[in-house]
């Protein structure tokens, strides 16, 4: 089992990752509130410790990696079938003259074109990481960091509006402190901003986690260091470049608004940015936090970093909204039994742990996925038969929905809506204006944004009754 330490120093403890495999796809199965299942345990030889989890594609499969293990022991790009069934699509390789790149601690984006994309920490020509295309039926490694450009990308790739695709390095750069960057689908990469990092810079440092694609087109991310007050920051950068600090996260005693975030943001239906951070907070167990786009950060919750406390300690992993307008995240420590727990949380801070992990279960930063049959899927980075992680299942029965490929488009832009049982659909609307569409497979359907639609719910009407979409789609101009 192999532990990553970065330039920056932080050994790497888990898995910040979505985890995804059957019945999304399929069918709809009712189960019983609250019922957790192991759904898949790794061996090593075909991969160990997903870091990055699973991403749920177009064509039903479910698509991830594996940090380690797989033929070299340097991870693996996999696919599960809804049926459950695992194969290994790519096999990394960190022996010296290898050049795909080794140990991917991120999942996968996939592209309209059908492909995925990723990022490994390590490998490449110059040993500083990758960034990497997997098609059905090979890798291609489209650019090998050289440390000016930045390394060690632990984070992976996010889509923009325009093709191309956007992350960040931990290190490296002008000033060794990471960088933003964009790369095109054939492997032009740029630096858009390189991070200082010198003492009390108010830009911050080491950005851990990938961006989000905000609703007014900028990328919104974080970093796990620097700032006014040396506990990171929240920031957001144009695709240009131009970088703002939107809050500096304190690291001081007695501050309480939490420090050192290496999740991923999300953007609420409301608008405003939440997150969390691994430590800090009123009891120093990290937080939940809520941000306005103007930067005002609100502690939505803080964690207790106490033996014996349910709630859990140190998330590490991006949250969810799910369709039920709650947050959905999981702890890596505490719960009752010590190995952390999944969450669900209401906009106003009140906690419900809805599981605690026990055993071999423990290091477990990933983040959960909501199926589109409602269902939550998550991974652990060890535990299981092999102790080499699992992925899991937990269902609270809430309904099945559907979710879009890409979430925001002009009029005219092609779209693929993934869900359940889509067979027999009879009508797609975008917030209430009808579109043509073609049921491709009982998982997807392919639509395009009709002329005179508004930002909004999309609706679709299957024979077991209307789904609509997770999040709103938004009309760009």
């Amino acid at each position: 089992m192999r532990r990553i330490v970065s330039g920056f120093g932080k050994p790497n403890r888990g898995t910040r990752a979505w985890a995804v495999f059957a019945l999304w796809a399929t069918t709809s199965i009712a189960l019983p509130a609250q019922t957790f299942t192991t759904v898949h345990s790794f061996a090593g030889t075909d991969g160990a410790n997903p870091y990055g989890g699973l991403l749920q594609s177009a064509n039903g499969n479910g698509y991830g990696t594996t940090e380690n293990g797989g033929a070299n022991g340097s991870g693996t790009v996999f696919k599960i079938t809804p049926g459950g069934t695992l194969s290994t699509l790519h096999n990394f390789c960190s022996q010296s003259g290898c050049t795909d790149g080794a140990y991917p601690l991120d999942g996968l984006v996939q592209a309209p074109n059908g492909y995925f994309y990723g990022t490994t920490v390590e490998g490449g020509v110059n040993g500083l990481g990758t960034v990497f295309q997997v098609t059905p039926s090979a890798l291609t490694t489209l650019h090998s960091f050289d440390g000016t450009d930045g390394e060690t990308p632990w984070a992976g790739l996010a889509a923009g509006t325009d093709g191309n695709f956007y992350g960040t390095t931990v290190n490296g750069g002008a000033n060794n402190g990471g960088t933003v960057f964009k790369i095109t689908p054939s492997g032009t990469l740029t630096t858009l901003y390189t991070f200082c990092a010198q003492a009390l810079c108010t830009d911050g440092q080491h950005p851990e986690a990938g961006l989000l694609l905000a609703a007014n087109g900028d990328f919104c991310g974080t970093t796990s260091a620097g700032g006014a007050n040396n506990g990171g920051t929240v920031f957001q950068i144009t695709t240009s470049g131009k970088l703002t600090t939107l809050n500096s996260l304190c690291a001081q005693t007695g501050c309480t608004d939490g420090k050192l975030s290496s999740a991923v943001l999300i953007q609420a239906a409301n608008g405003d940015y939440y997150g969390t951070t691994a430590s800090g907070g009123a009891n120093g167990g990290g937080t939940v936090f809520q941000i306005t786009t103007g930067g005002a950060l609100t502690t939505v919750y803080s964690f207790c970093s106490q033996s014996g406390c349910a709630d859990g300690a140190s998330p590490e992993a991006a949250l969810i909204q799910a369709n039920d307008g709650n947050f959905y995240g999981t702890t890596t420590a505490g719960g009752a039994n010590g190995g952390g727990t999944i969450f669900e949380i209401t906009a106003s801070g009140t906690l419900t742990t809805l599981h605690s992990f026990a055993g071999m279960n423990a290091v477990h930063q990933a983040g959960l996925i909501e199926g589109t049959n409602g269902d939550f899927y998550g991974a652990t980075w060890d535990g299981g038969t092999d102790d080499e992680g699992t992925l899991y299942l937990l269902s609270t029965g809430l309904a099945p929905f559907v979710k879009l490929q890409p979430p925001s488009g002009q009029v005219g832009t092609a779209i693929r809506i993934l869900g359940t049982a889509l067979t027999g659909t009879t009508s797609v609307s975008f917030n209430g204006t009808a579109a043509v569409f073609v049921v491709a497979s009982v998982s997807e359907i392919t639509t395009t944004v009709p002329v005179g639609a508004t930002s909004g719910e999309v609706q679709v009407t299957t024979p077991s009754g209307k789904l609509s979409s997770n999040t709103a789609f938004r009309v760009l101009p």
